[in-house]
Formats: structure tokens, C-alpha cells, sequence
């Protein structure tokens, strides 16, 4: 859910689409008030973080390891519901583990391999997977609020996580699939979730972002090249310097996004993009 600061702002500044100075002003509001307040999020409703269930492990690094020595290709480590939190598992093997409904808040996982493991609704608040290798992970309805992933490789991962101010700096999500289960829709829209994220030169290449939310997110420098964002939600974004050739912006909100230096923009359809009258072009 959005701030009523940020409901204010791009309700503002839709209503004056085409006006350059209110896109300039929303743009300002937004730097100033997005990034302070809190966010609401239905997931952690009614949800004690401060609990031993959100707070703890029940299981040692070492007890960890060996679980993970003793997987088979056919019989993968299962972590299902486990609790994991606050635990350093930097540098280890969980290629194709089961970690569905796992507590991993503020865990290490820097370097760690994750390739093509399932992390389906687990909880990973603050979790440090720094160069990770994640690629062909599944995320689906994951909570990563505050993670970083700086340097990480999501490249062909299945995303509908909510990675709100999380760090994805220089990351690799190339061909990586972030847009709404629309199969999903009775229990609301999954999709990724990356408001007030920090993307600066990730690589998005090919990457499906269809009504992704990255409202009030740093996406500067990032590769955008035949990546759709077909409805995306851009509003407040930062996108200087991004490489955008082939990219489908067909209804994505751009309102009051930073839309300067931009790189291919000749071969991307930019002008399909929704409110472009009232996005910030120099």
C-alpha cells in the first residue's frame, strides 16, 4: 500500500498531466517524503516481529551444512517452515533446496547459492544475500522488505516477492519474470514489488516487469533492453542514464519519473508509456 504522502503526490500530479512544474514539484515531494514513511503492508499485519518465530533458528550453521551434504538431486535438503533467522549460512550449497515458509530474517547469505531453490512465502526481512547466485530461484509472495542483493544473480528467477527498499544494486535479473499471477487474482495482485528500491546499474534485459511496482525506485543506469514494463507503475522513478532499446512501455505510469539521458530511447516505445506529459524529461 502507498503512504498517503505518495497517494497525495501522484494524485496531484496525474490530475495536471502535461504540466511540467507540477511533475518537477511531485518529484521533489516525493525524494523528500517517500523514503521516511512507512509502508504499509498487508502480509505484516497482525504479525509480531519481534517474536522467537520471526526472531530465531532452530537449527546451527552446522546442522544446516550437514542437511544440505546429505541432499540428492532426487531428495533436495527441505527447510520447509523452518526458522532460520539471524543466522550466518554465507557461502553455502542450498542449490535446489526447499526453503517454502522459512524464517530467514536477517540472515547472511552473502555468496551463497540458491540456484533454482524454492522460497515460496518464506520471510527474508533484511536478509544480506550479496552476490548470491540466485538464478532460476522462485520467490513467489516472498517478503524481502529491506533485503540486499547487491551484485546477485537473479538472471531467469520467478519473482513476485515484495522487495521494498531493498538494494539490488548492479544485480543481474536478466530474463527474470516479475509480472502479476494473473492466475492469483483472487488472493490480490502478486506481482514484484520494489517500491523505494535501490537498482542502480542492474541488468533487466529481457526481463518480463508487466505491472510490476517500482514507484519511487533508483533505477539509474539500468539495462532495460527488451524488457516489457507493459503497465508497470513508474511513478517517481528514477530512470537517468537507463538503456531502454526494444523496452515496451506500452501504459506504464511515468508520472513524475526522472526520464533524462536516456539511452535507445529512438528504438523504444516511450511514447505509449501513460501520463509522459507529467514525467520529468531534463
Amino acid at each position: 500500500m502507498r503512504t498517503v504522502a505518495e497517494i497525495l503526490i501522484l494524485h496531484t500530479i496525474r490530475s495536471r498531466a502535461g504540466c511540467p512544474v507540477a511533475a518537477a514539484i511531485g518529484f521533489l515531494f516525493a525524494l523528500f517524503l517517500a523514503p521516511t514513511q512507512p509502508l504499509a503492508q498487508s502480509a505484516l499485519e497482525g504479525v509480531d516481529l519481534t517474536s522467537a518465530e520471526m526472531t530465531s533458528a532452530d537449527m546451527t550453521r552446522e546442522e544446516v551444512a550437514g542437511l544440505l551434504a546429505a541432499a540428492s538431486r532426487q531428495k533436495p535438503a527441505d527447510f520447509t517452515r523452518k526458522r532460520l533467522s539471524g543466522l550466518d549460512l554465507s557461502g553455502l550449497d542450498f542449490k535446489a533446496a526447499i526453503l517454502r515458509s522459512a524464517r530467514l530474517n536477517n540472515v547472511d547469505l552473502r555468496g551463497a547459492n540458491l540456484e533454482d531453490a524454492v522460497l515460496d512465502q518464506a520471510w527474508m526481512l533484511n536478509a544480506d544475500l550479496s552476490g548470491a547466485r540466485m538464478n532460476g530461484i522462485s520467490l513467489f509472495q516472498t517478503q524481502m522488505i529491506g533485503a540486499r542483493l547487491d551484485g546477485a544473480d537473479l538472471s531467469e528467477a520467478r519473482i513476485t516477492a515484495d522487495l521494498t527498499k531493498a538494494s539490488l544494486k548492479n544485480a543481474n535479473l536478466a530474463g527474470a519474470d516479475l509480472s502479476a499471477d494473473m492466475r492469483n487474482q483472487s488472493m490480490g495482485l502478486m506481482r514484484g514489488v520494489l517500491r523505494s528500491a535501490n537498482l542502480e546499474g542492474a541488468d533487466l534485459t529481457g526481463a518480463n516487469l508487466s505491472r510490476v511496482d517500482f514507484e519511487f525506485s533508483s533505477l539509474k543506469d539500468v539495462n532495460l533492453e527488451n524488457a516489457n514494463l507493459m503497465s508497470a507503475e513508474l511513478g517517481g522513478a528514477d530512470l537517468t542514464g537507463a538503456r531502454i532499446a526494444n523496452a515496451n512501455f506500452n501504459r506504464a505510469d511515468v508520472t513524475s519519473a526522472r526520464l533524462v539521458s536516456l539511452r535507445g530511447e529512438a528504438e523504444a516505445n516511450l511514447s505509449d508509456a501513460a501520463n509522459l506529459g507529467a514525467a520529468i524529461r531534463k
